[in-house]
Formats: C-alpha cells, structure tokens, sequence
C-alpha cells in the first residue's frame, strides 16, 4: 500500500459507501483459536512517541505471544525510519489520510494531524474490506478513521472493540473547552464524511469498549446502559530494574551525575502541563539546590514547546532543566533515567491512566502526581506515592520535601508501588484481551449459527 499523508486540498472523488458481496477468501475463519485482528490507529508517528503509541506497542507484542496476529493500520507519513511495531510480530499497512479543514495554517495542521485531529481517508475502507482472514476489528481511535472501522466491521459481520485511550466523557472542562476551540477553526469540510460513516454511533455500535479507568467505564456506563464496558489497563515490562540503564542515562545527558533528578516523562503538551512545573521550579531549586528537573518526551505542540523554551530561558534555568526529546520505551537512556531518578513528576491536567507511574514503579522509583482520574485509580497518597492538586502548590511542594529529604521514605513507597505494577504484566493485560477477543468471536459465530437453523 502506498504511504503518505494527502493533502487536505487535493480534489478526491468520493467513493460509494455500499459494500459488494464478500469473497468467501476474506471471511473470517471459523476456528476461534485463529486469532488474526485488524488495528485502527489515528496517528502512529514514531517521532512523537507518547503513551498511546507505548501501550499499543506493548498490547500487539504481548498478543503475539499469547499467539495472535495483528495488522496494524495507521496514517502514512512522509519519512518513516524503521517501523517499531514491526520487530514484535506485527504487519503494518500505512494508508493516505487528511485533514479536511480548510482555512488554517501549516503549524495548526500539523498539530491537529498530531493531537485530537478528525482525519478523514479514502484508502482505509477498500483496505480493511480485503483485509483476509481477520476474525476481529479493534479500533483505537473514535471520529472518521473509527467511523471506517466501525462500518467495516459491520459490512463483514466481525466484532468490533474499541478502545479509548485518551479520555471521552472523563476530561476536565478546560480541557473539554480547548479541544471544542480547536474543532471551531478553519472551515470544516469533512462533516459530510461523519455522517456518511455515522461515526456519532460508534461507540453505541461497538461490541465492547474498552477504558483505561473505573471513572470513565461509570461514565460510559450510564452513557451507553446494557453496553459491554471493560476496564482495560496498560501493560508493562515489570522487570524494569533488571536492566541497568543508568551508565547510559549518564552517559547521554552528563547533567544528571550527582544531581537529584525530578523525571517528568511525556510528550510536550499543554496536557501534559510541563509550563506548570517550570513555573515551581525556582521554589524547588531554592529549597533544593542539587536538583535537577529533566523533560523526557517529543514535541507534539510546536507553539507550547517554544514557550516552554522560552519560559526556561526567562528564568536562566537552562543549567537546571534538561529536555532529552523523545526517547522510544525500552531505550536503555529511558529506563536509566527512571531508575537514577530521585521521584517521577506527573502534572498532566487530564490523565486517564498513567503509564508513567506503573513504569516508574517498575524501575523502583518514587512517584508524585497531580489528581487526574487516572493517578488517583492507582497512587494512594502516602502508602505508594504521592497527589498533589494542582491549584495548591504547596501541596506539591510537601511532595517533593518529604522525597528529596527522605530517600528511604521514597523507597517505602516505590516498593509499594512495585508491588502494584506486578500485576500489570505484559502477559496479564494481553490475557485478558485475548480472553475478550474469544468471547466476542464465539458470541458472532453462535448467532451465525442460530441464524442458520
């Protein structure tokens, strides 16, 4: 298939949104046993590496050890240096994709195709149709591209799952504000699409939706009444700390040798709220003259990022703030970053999981986050880590006093925490995935069955 991303002016001719009857080939094979699943994605851009792209990583790799085949499709991109998802087993097919929003400038397209933008593709129905032997539909993303999905699954009687990795119904208003903002700008030619799609009763049409916290699948639950909503955690590699990755942390940012390290990991992101962290960073300093605060995570908003710069800059803390850009999970300069950090630091405003913390546990390291619904699913203050509330800075500041100045507190913490994030294995959350997959197929082939009859 051919790569690459379409513009969004290009003249497209649109086609029919009927299906033709199915070749026998293409069918879903009948043994349940035979697992061969479809993946939609929104975005997979291995420069602006995030949580999302982590946990679908690590979700196709433990998949393919519990013997289940995923094809992966994402949007295409102009340079794609190695596919990451390749080395675990997986086939990833690249389709054109677009933003169809007339009106804005390169810099607000290139962060909405990066963050929250509805792109819309006129390669990514034809592809999945002839897709062969998939047993199952898994769509990670909702809008247009899940809309496509969504109808696929349909047209070929498989199972659809959705996963929803970012927040739906569970986002703070400002948030909730922001993302209305930015679906307001330019002129929006694309909503024919949606309707077309129906991509608006996704979710009602799924045979399961996934959710990454109790408060959202509640949320969802009252939403859609009778529907099969499953709390489906991220996985990670518990052993963190058998890989000694702290030679090569120091080696590639020497900034950190004899320091304490405050770790923020994350993508560059009004969200994740990096800005609010430098602006505590004179206090943390003041208090705490040998740390250090180091932004681990690619740039997905340009602007922010150049403000951030710019507020570091305004405040001389270039010698105290080191941002490492983007570093892939399991990169060794990573995992040494977590296990020679004193605590990880999670100010995001909105947080539906918290990938982050599990890992920072993992790597046996203390963690202090702000109260999103996803930190306070897993941190209880004071027994494994540490909240904060973002509006009260002085509560994030205890935080950090009571780690910096007792070291074998934090470690009480993150053994307790490490405790926690055994049961996040890879194998474990792939198990139940796999274990959802064999139920939703089993349920398609016995109403096929008594159809028949």
């Amino acid at each position: 298939m051919k790569c690459g991303m379409q513009n969004a002016e290009c003249g497209v001719e649109i086609p029919g949104v009927r299906f033709r009857a199915l070749d026998p080939a293409l069918r879903a094979p009948q043994s349940a046993l035979a697992f061969r699943v479809a993946h939609v994605l929104r975005k997979f851009n291995p420069a602006e590496w995030g949580g999302t792209e982590t946990a679908i990583q690590r979700l196709t790799a433990g998949l393919g050890e519990q013997g289940v085949a995923s094809i992966v499709y994402c949007p295409g991109l102009n340079d794609v240096s190695g596919e990451p998802l390749a080395g675990d087993g997986c086939a990833i097919k690249r389709f054109r994709a677009f933003l169809p929003i007339l009106g804005i400038s390169p810099e607000q397209r290139r962060q909405m195709i990066a963050v929250g933008g509805n792109l819309m593709s006129f390669d990514l129905p034809l592809a999945l149709w002839r897709e062969p032997d998939i047993t199952l539909i898994h769509a990670h993303t909702l809008g247009r591209l899940g809309g496509i999905a969504a109808a696929v699954a349909r047209a070929r009687r498989l199972p659809l799952v959705v996963t929803i990795h970012g927040g739906y119904l569970d986002l703070p208003p400002a948030l909730k504000n922001s993302f209305a903002r930015a679906a307001r700008a330019g002129l929006e030619w694309g909503k024919i699409f949606g309707l077309l799609l129906q991509s608006r009763r996704m979710l009602a049409r799924a045979d399961a939706i996934l959710t990454c916290n109790p408060n959202e699948a509640r949320l969802l639950r009252e939403e859609f009444p009778g529907k099969r909503i499953q709390v489906q955690p991220h996985g990670i590699p518990v052993a963190l700390e058998d890989q000694d990755g702290r030679a090569a942390a120091r080696e590639a940012f020497p900034q950190i040798r004899d320091r304490q390290v405050l770790l923020a990991v994350g993508r560059i992101d009004p969200v994740k709220n990096q800005g609010w962290l430098v602006t505590q960073a004179l206090t943390i300093f003041r208090k705490h003259p040998r740390a250090i605060l180091v932004f681990a995570g690619a740039c997905t908003d340009e602007i922010y990022g150049n403000r951030l710069r710019k507020q570091i800059r305004e405040f001389n803390l270039e010698k105290k703030i080191l941002l490492t850009g983007g570093l892939p999970p399991g990169d060794p300069r990573l995992i040494g970053l977590f296990q020679e950090a004193q605590a990880v630091v999670l100010p995001s405003i909105s947080e539906t999981f918290g990938l982050v913390l599990l890992e920072a546990w993992a790597a046996g390291t203390t963690v202090i986050s702000s109260r999103t619904s996803g930190a306070t699913a897993l941190v209880k203050h004071g027994e494994n880590g540490w909240l904060f509330d973002l509006e009260d800075a002085a509560t994030f500041h205890a935080a950090v006093d009571a780690t910096l100045a007792n070291p074998n507190l934090g470690k009480q913490l993150a053994m307790a925490g490490k405790t926690l994030a055994a049961g996040y294995s890879l194998s474990a959350v792939a198990g139940r995935v796999k274990n959802l997959y064999a139920e939703l197929i089993e349920e398609r082939h016995a109403l096929r069955y008594s159809a028949r009859r």
